[in-house]
């Protein structure tokens, strides 16, 4: 049985905040993310890390502003992931912007085509005849695929953000700031990041050519913020300072009214208000319809929705993107189910002390096994790697991980790969998240070498798991006008979590919802006004005494015109 700590996060820098004018309750909040200045939190676009300090921006940026002017056609490359679908439509609009002739987008069907710029894909490009392809999200290991365009005379430029092989493609151009040696200061920026920084790049090559003039007027590229915010937070790469400056200047575009027709047709059909989104809309509503799209349909779904250019063309694409994730809902689900009978099974056999898990099942489905790999991560706290059949290659399985904390996924992939020689056929990804094809014979010998090498690198799991808060508000603290502030404070997100408190209360109210969930009603144990909560998934995990200490974020309750404060509650203890 799990055991849960509240623990609370080191504040030491608070008073130096504070002296710097920042509210007491925000100061700790901050220095409890490492924030020792206030300048840290100045989220204008202003401190943004120059495109310049991109290593072979120069280059590519003259490859691309070279095909603007000739006016070759130009296609871009994404993946099937919301970054991806997002970077291509940041890239498609931004190449218009610049004065491109007719940008296109391609990205790989899951089933037909697999990851990123393959052979496949390619050969399906060749009747558009493009004079360039621009990767997304990908490309940084796509030697055959780039290869096969190679010969057929197409150049590619590479914008990616995951980590290279040991060997780089022949690509006419990479920008990648997570290459080795790359002098730029943020290795966080996701896929549509990096081509927005492209897109930056070429617009001052274009701009010194002379390219721009009355009738073609140098364009806003801010314009496109909305979308790289959406990339940016549904990839969860850690919103560092920069990460947080292009999030919260999206932000503030899908607020003002600004933001492309396919985003707020996706938060009309979500259910939530345009007007006072939050970073965390885009990463539980708005990129889940989209992943959802390249998971089991076609993910040009969704970027033909982010294309659309009003609410007509957008609203019927963000309702089928709403009724796929809600199949995709259904069938994670069912898929997790199965996943934990798997792993209870393991739990009784030696198995089941692995230190990296390996659950396949012949029924899954390719699209919807990085999201099962999540869940069991979160259940098991090991690492977690889930296969299914790849349906376009018979024999093979598509896999996809899921780490902790501590341990770097495609580092042991990698390893895996150099002491077990084409035991992998491809593999990929980042620290936290990684893919893989595998031959379906080759499993156990695969389960085996990816918990020795999980062994190697991490202790073993322990049932102890810490909850991490910001501390204690007094009663007069906990109110709606901190609520609102703590909203719009910062973009929150990887690595910058959102603000989680800790208290005693005492249970006036509990009412159990659906078989799983609490509603609460708690009194503050200095205070007799009485406030709703909520606990998703709560139900035996600690709420029902009648005095508990729990762990909580306060949360903006709006219904019907009214605005109220509402706790979520993220951990529950006996008092």
């Amino acid at each position: 049985m799990s055991t849960i700590r509240i623990v609370r996060r080191d504040a030491a820098a608070a008073p130096r905040l504070e002296a710097q004018g920042v509210a007491p309750v925000l100061a700790r909040v901050f220095a409890g993310r490492g924030i020792t200045d206030v300048a840290e939190v100045d989220h204008r676009l202003r401190h943004l890390h120059a495109p310049d300090q991109l290593g072979g921006i120069e280059g590519a940026a003259a490859l691309l502003a070279s095909a603007i002017t000739g006016q070759r056609r130009i296609v871009v490359a994404g993946d099937f992931d919301c970054d991806g679908a997002t970077g291509c439509a940041v890239g498609v609009r931004g190449l218009r912007m610049l004065g491109a002739h007719d940008p296109d987008f391609a990205v790989p069907n899951r089933a037909i085509h697999g990851y990123g710029l393959g052979p496949a894909l390619v050969e399906s490009l060749r009747g558009r005849e493009p004079g360039l392809i621009v990767t997304v999200d990908n490309g940084v290991a796509a030697h055959a695929g780039i290869d096969a365009a190679n010969a057929l005379g197409i150049p590619v430029l590479v914008t990616d953000h995951h980590l290279p092989g040991e060997r780089l493609p022949d690509a006419a151009a990479i920008v990648n700031p997570n290459l080795p040696g790359d002098p730029f200061p943020s290795k966080a920026l996701a896929g549509v990041g990096v081509l927005f920084y492209l897109l930056l790049a070429t617009r001052a090559r274009l701009r010194a050519e002379g390219w721009f003039d009355v009738a073609r007027p140098e364009p806003d590229l801010g314009a496109l913020l909305d979308l790289v915010a959406l990339g940016t937070v549904a990839d969860l790469v850690p919103l560092d300072r920069n990460n947080r400056a292009l999030v919260a200047a999206g932000l503030r575009r899908i607020r003002n009214g600004d933001a492309c027709a396919g985003i707020v047709a996706l938060f009309e059909v979500s259910g939530r208000d345009p007007t006072q989104a939050t970073a965390s809309d885009l990463g539980f509503a708005i990129g889940p319809r989209i992943n959802a799209a390249g998971r089991l349909e076609d993910m040009g779904i969704g970027i033909r929705c982010l294309l659309a250019r009003d609410r007509a063309d957008a609203l019927p694409l963000a309702a089928r993107l709403d009724a796929i994730n809600a199949e995709r809902r259904e069938l994670q689900a069912q898929m997790t189910d199965e996943a934990a009978a798997i792993a209870d099974r393991l739990d009784a056999q030696a198995a089941g002390s692995a230190a990296g898990v390996c659950l396949f099942d012949p029924g899954w489905h390719a699209g919807v096994v990085g999201l099962v790999a999540s869940r069991m991560k979160d259940r098991l706290r090991r690492p977690v790697v889930a296969f299914a059949p790849a349906g376009d290659e018979p024999g093979m399985l598509r896999g996809s991980g899921r780490s902790v904390d501590g341990l770097h996924l495609r580092d042991v992939l990698a390893e895996i790969d150099a002491r077990h020689p084409g035991l992998l056929a491809r593999f990929g990804g980042h620290a936290m998240a990684a893919g893989m094809g595998l031959a379906a014979a080759r499993l156990a010998e695969f389960r085996a070498a990816f918990d020795a090498a999980v062994a190697a690198r991490r202790p073993a799991p322990t049932d102890d798991i810490a909850c991490w808060t910001d501390g204690e508000l007094a009663a007069s603290e906990a109110t709606l006008a901190l609520a609102e502030t703590l909203r719009d404070a910062a973009p929150w997100g990887q690595a910058f979590p959102e603000p989680l408190f800790d208290g005693v209360f005492t249970v006036d109210e509990r009412r159990v919802l659906n078989g799983r969930h609490l509603r609460l009603r708690l009194r503050h144990a200095a205070c007799g006004t009485p406030v709703d909560a909520m606990h998703f998934d709560g139900v035996g995990q600690g709420a029902e005494a009648p005095a508990i200490r729990c762990a909580y974020q306060l949360a903006i309750d709006a219904w019907r015109g009214e605005r109220r404060l509402r706790l979520f509650l993220r951990a529950a203890l006996p008092a």
